[in-house]
């Protein structure tokens, strides 16, 4: 019986049943220093489905490359049906620098499906389409809430096909956004060749945060087990349903001052409780910051100094009465599980 093919990406072929780090060249920097993108390829013996895993699309948005990280070293991926290509870095140029932006101060996520000729972020666009994208049968994005905020594990999906809304359920996060489609997204792109998408968000920008990172890792592994890419041995399923949700929206601070917060990502709230309280700096005047929606907190500023106008809390319309012990429990099995033991965080 013949064996199967090669997995072929740039002008690399990985052999069935190896592993290789593909270095596909993306720019020359001004001061010539080389600039690839770098996949790490998983070709595994038997056949199966192709899975991307991209993360630093934002390039401050670190977690997901810790995340990424992880996921290379998961003893679980020595032995793969299909192909799993991992892109811990897709926006080297915001990485480097600490930026969600490019050089040309773009935004990556908007400029999905690039073009060879366009601008930079317009051609790494295009590059990651072509060579990682195309190439795949469904991916996972990895992302963080903005410099400044933070996000509570969450995924994003828009859900045109029951299957994948399948996979999110599999992938075990607190809450699930059904979120349209934006214009220029990696999302909106890899829909249009047929590619669905599950997008993670969860912690902050150019921060790590252990619960979020364990999330995504234990997420990810889920939806290779749900696909059947990698054995169920190890892994976990969620001990509670997550909370669904179609709709969210900021809580905007109705004054400039000093914000004291009372409320976390992770909480329910109804309409008229107090999340927080914005003074002056002289404590003379104060206003409190009243929910408008009653549902679950996604996502919180963590600047204490805010501009009338500013986002203080993001809120999802929820109607799951377990929503909170969705919670409680991804963070009671996250600490109990073996994969994720204190002495053996890989």
């Amino acid at each position: 019986m013949p064996g199967r093919p090669p997995f072929e990406i740039g002008t690399s072929k990985i052999a069935a049943g190896t592993r290789q780090t593909v270095e596909l060249p993306v720019s020359v920097l001004s001061d010539h220093t080389p600039v690839t993108l770098s996949v790490h390829v998983v070709h595994g013996r038997r056949p199966g489905p192709t899975l991307f895993v991209s993360a630093a699309t934002h390039g401050d948005e670190v977690i997901g490359v810790e995340i990424a990280r992880r996921l290379m070293h998961a003893p679980s991926l020595n032995s793969v049906n299909g192909t799993v290509l991992i892109a811990p870095i897709v926006n080297t140029f915001g990485f480097l620098n600490q930026s969600r932006y490019l050089p040309d101060r773009r935004d990556l996520n908007r400029s999905f499906p690039g073009s060879p000729r366009g601008s930079l972020a317009s051609r790494l666009a295009h590059l990651f389409m072509t060579e990682v994208v195309a190439r795949s049968d469904i991916g996972i994005d990895l992302h963080s809430a903005a410099i400044h905020r933070t996000n509570l594990p969450q995924v994003r999906v828009s859900a045109l096909k029951p299957e994948t809304m399948a996979l999110a359920e599999a992938f075990g996060a607190p809450m699930i956004l059904t979120a349209p489609l934006r214009p220029g997204s990696l999302r909106q792109a890899a829909h249009n060749v047929g590619v669905d998408m599950l997008l993670f968000e969860a912690g902050e920008a150019l921060r790590f945060d252990e619960f979020a990172v364990r999330a995504g890792l234990s997420g990810i592994l889920r939806v290779l087990r749900a696909l059947k890419m990698i054995s169920a041995k190890g892994i976990a399923k969620p001990k509670a349903a997550p909370a669904h949700a179609t709709s969210s929206a900021w809580l905007r601070a109705p004054v400039g001052g000093l914000l004291r917060t009372f409320r976390t990502p992770g909480e329910m709230v109804s309409v008229g409780d107090v999340l927080g309280i914005i003074s002056d700096p002289l404590g003379e005047v104060e206003s409190e910051v009243l929910a408008t929606n009653a549902g679950l907190i996604i996502g919180r500023t963590n600047l204490p100094v805010v501009n009338e106008g500013d986002g203080l809390f993001h809120v999802a319309i929820v109607g799951h009465e377990g929503t909170e012990d969705a919670i409680d429990n991804l963070a009671e099995q996250l600490s109990n599980d073996p994969l994720f033991d204190e002495d053996e965080i890989i």
